[in-house]
């Protein structure tokens, strides 16, 4: 046989009389046919047929003390071909030599595994070793044995995981041929059935991390990592969602409204750009296509995935593969995908939900605020009357009067809202006050930050409206929105089971005005005696009442309001809230109505 490795030596031709053909024996235990080579006892050895990458080739592990037996073995097997993949062949001359290869080869398929080695029982061991210690079931076991007698088949078959078990003598060409193939066959299929487990366990796994999740963005996020950790492939992906007109209604193409919500990778930075003018055409051909075939589709190097949820939203993501997918891989995504569809449905409706929460809190707000006379045809103005963060009331807080928009309670108050989360979600990533902001705290204190005058409803509305200083008999009626505000927020408290905004909004509507220093008011709170939500409202509230027109000053610049509460660390504010702020403040300009992050 040519294919034979050049570096084994070459076995002895069949004796006369042994027959022709198929059925020789070719393990005989007598006589050398050929003696040892310089390369057999070296693991690793590869017979002619194997060459090319090891992932390409069948691997099988000969672990006899019989240097012919290898090379025999070798010979015999040097043109095998089975599904389309050669033999790669790694010689063991013991059974410690043996334990050496397992512990640096992962992939070994198939084992030869003689009985009687450095002691009568060698092979045996090695078997426990493998199946106990290793804890490798998948490799396939076949037991060969010169002297039967010291390793009886039945005993040995009952107490030992192995999988086939056959005399030298006894074992032609072709049997080892039909035992090679058979073990193989049964070892591809385990392999195939423990990549699905694993898989499996892969999509129950991502699935659940993902569904804890509360924001679509992280969600999204999630679900990019998720996928190409699923894979084993690259960072590059990216996450596209139509929210423009639907691309089959004939009022627009596919590109048209097509936003990316997720980015990793070389796509991180495309993060809420439209699609259209920021991914690259080729990428942005093939998720337009997809999203117009509506069926995933795998290319060579990378694959695009339709995902449409239950009410007809749709998303596409496309992944950077680098490599063909297997059928498992796409079987493994399709189930990813039918999972997920279904977040990305519960997660728009939970977001909905936040959002109409947020508008009603901010509405009940406005409202106290403004005290009687609210529900009038100046509310269309966008006025009303703000505390101020000195307690001090600012009547003219009025987008309309004010030339501004956004400048009203309602703005003010989602504004406030969205800053007090990004404050906390940085202390929380640094790590910052851990038995405090856990991730149901953080959905909510946005929402109890909208709250947090809503005790001015108890307050005299021509104090509220007064244009000029406060008396001082003025300035404590108006401090008395801290606890009246708390007391009907507690109130309202009970009518739920555990924490919710109604319990922190409490906290912050009577403690948001006091100081670090214990200067400020209804109690004189100092330090850590506030509570934290209390803290972080307070830097929020003070820097967008800095950055608004009042009455008696006009609005400071961002970089004037970051420098004034960066001089009021450790005075009127928590140092370590002040740092949270000073972190985040670069991207302050963003905050505003939409920004919260549980609802991005």
């Amino acid at each position: 046989m040519t294919n034979a490795d050049p570096t084994e030596p070459q076995a002895a031709p069949p004796s006369p009389g042994e027959g022709d053909g198929d059925e020789n024996l070719v393990f005989l235990d007598d006589g050398d046919p050929g003696g040892t080579g310089p390369g057999d006892g070296e693991a690793g050895g590869c017979g002619g047929s194997g060459n090319g990458p090891p992932g390409n080739r069948w691997t099988m592990l000969i672990v006899d003390d019989e240097p012919e037996v290898h090379s025999i073995t070798k010979l015999v097997l040097s043109d095998f071909t089975y599904k389309g993949r050669k033999a790669r062949f790694l010689s063991a001359h013991s059974a410690a030599e043996a334990r050496r290869i397992l512990a640096r080869e992962s992939d070994i398929a198939l084992i030869l595994l003689d009985v009687v080695m450095e002691t009568e029982d060698a092979g045996l061991r090695l078997v426990h070793h493998i199946r106990e210690e290793l804890q490798n079931r998948n490799v396939r076991i076949i037991l060969r044995t010169g002297q039967p007698g010291q390793a009886p088949e039945r005993a040995v078959i009952l107490d030992y995981d192995i999988n086939d078990y056959k005399a030298k003598t006894q074992l032609t060409a072709q049997q080892l041929f039909t035992t090679t193939v058979a073990a193989l066959r049964s070892y591809e299929d385990i392999v195939a059935i423990d990549a699905n487990r694993r898989g499996l366990e892969k999509i129950i796994e991502a699935s659940s991390s993902l569904f804890r999740t509360r924001s679509m963005k992280l969600f999204a996020a999630g679900v990019l990592t998720q996928l190409s950790g699923l894979l084993g492939v690259g960072p590059d992906a990216i996450l596209c969602v139509q929210r423009g007109p639907h691309p089959r209604t004939g009022t627009a193409g596919s590109r048209d409204g097509l936003y990316v919500l997720a980015g990793s990778g070389r796509f991180e930075a495309l993060i809420n750009e439209p699609a259209a003018g920021h991914v690259d055409p080729a990428v942005l051909d093939a998720v337009s296509a997809c999203l117009e075939k509506q069926a995933h589709h795998y290319a060579r190097d990378h694959c695009t995935l339709y995902i449409r949820t239950p009410n007809d939203r749709e998303t596409v993501v496309y992944l950077r593969s680098g490599r063909p997918l297997s059928d498992l891989d796409r079987r493994l995504i399709e189930v990813f995908c039918g999972k997920i569809s279904v977040g990305f449905e519960n997660l728009h409706h939970y977001e909905q939900l936040y959002r109409a929460q947020q508008g009603t809190l901010a509405a009940l707000a406005d409202l106290a605020e403004r005290g009687r006379g609210a529900l009038t045809a100046d509310i269309l103005a966008d006025g009303g009357a703000d505390g101020g963060a000195d307690g001090q009331a600012d009547p003219a807080d009025s987008g309309a009067a004010a030339g501004d928009p956004a400048g009203g309670r309602f703005s003010r108050s989602l504004r406030i809202a969205a800053l007090t989360e990004r404050i906390a979600r940085r202390l929380h990533a640094d790590g910052r006050f851990p038995e405090s902001l856990d991730e149901s705290t953080l959905e909510i204190i946005g929402l109890a930050a909208i709250l947090h005058d809503i005790g001015n409803a108890a307050i005299n509305p021509d104090i509220l409206a007064k244009p000029g200083p406060l008396d001082p008999a003025e300035r404590r009626a108006m401090q008395a929105h801290t606890v009246a505000g708390a007391a009907l927020l507690d109130q309202a408290s009970h009518l739920t089971d555990g924490p919710t905004h109604l319990h922190l909004g409490a906290a912050v509507a009577r403690w948001h005005h006091e100081n670090w220093d214990g200067t400020g008011y209804p109690d004189g709170r100092t330090g850590a005696a506030i509570p934290l939500c209390a803290r972080i409202v307070a830097v929020a509230d003070a820097y967008d009442a800095m950055t608004r027109d009042r009455p008696y000053r006009a609005a400071m610049r961002h970089e004037e309001a970051v420098a004034e509460i960066r001089r009021l660390a450790g005075l009127r504010f928590d140092p370590a809230v002040v740092d949270a702020f000073l972190a985040v403040a670069p991207g302050i300009g963003a905050v505003g109505p939409d920004s919260g992050a549980s609802a991005a």
